[in-house]
């Protein structure tokens, strides 16, 4: 029964990931399909870019409390018997399921956004001190150089270095995660990288409408 019950945490972890937050704004608001427009991701930057900063700040808010309630409805479907450090594996689980479900919405044809502020959301509940160092460094590469993607993946690289060298955190499941959102964002940013070498990356600008590449 407990197996059960956790494994329904985790399937409710990912449908919240699979919200296809974007998808949904761009149709029934504004009649587009966020895919089929601009770089054609079904994230916040892109619907930024094609609809608008009124359509994409609601897109970030919801995208981060995805990943911040998958981590917190766990409680629900954890034994109150379970050690914190159990917990935490649970919680950490949770919240990558959801950052998945959020690359890979089952509610969206699989395809989805990044992950990137569903991460976030994930860090907040999980990494509470942690996860600010990554979001000032990505701040500071967006506003220095504009380029989304490059401050996603240096925010990243970031993250398992401040959770390990300056928090010296000990849990081996939160020191494991920290290092695999890291190597996952690279891996979901690859054709930024590519463009990013041949000095073909566009910068962010908030524009009503692009077909800039994010």
């Amino acid at each position: 029964m407990e197996l059960i019950k956790l494994v329904s945490g985790f399937l409710l972890a990912y449908l919240l990931g699979s919200i296809p937050t974007s998808v949904w704004v761009g149709k029934i608001f504004y009649h587009v399909d966020i895919r089929n427009e601009g770089s054609g991701n079904a994230g916040a930057t892109n619907t930024i870019r094609v609809l608008g900063i009124k359509a994409g700040i609601p897109v970030i808010i919801v995208d981060v409390m995805k990943g911040f309630l998958a981590v917190y409805f766990v409680h629900f479907f954890t034994p109150p018997s379970w050690s914190v450090s159990h917990l935490i594996y649970a919680q950490i689980t949770a919240g990558f399921i959801a950052v998945l479900g959020h690359v890979y919405p089952v509610f969206a044809g699989f395809r989805g956004g990044k992950g990137v502020a569903t991460l976030l959301g994930m860090g907040i509940a999980v990494y509470a001190s942690v996860i600010w160092v990554p979001v000032v460094i990505f701040l500071i590469v967006l506003l220095s150089t504009g380029y989304v993607s490059l401050g996603s993946m240096l925010a990243g690289i970031s993250f398992p270095v401040t959770d390990i060298l300056i928090f010296h955190d000990h849990h081996p499941g939160k020191v494991v995660l920290a290092i695999l959102a890291a190597i996952f964002l690279i891996f979901t940013h690859r054709k930024n990288i590519g463009r990013l070498r041949k000095g073909t990356e566009n910068r962010f600008h908030f524009k009503k409408k692009s077909k800039i590449k994010d």
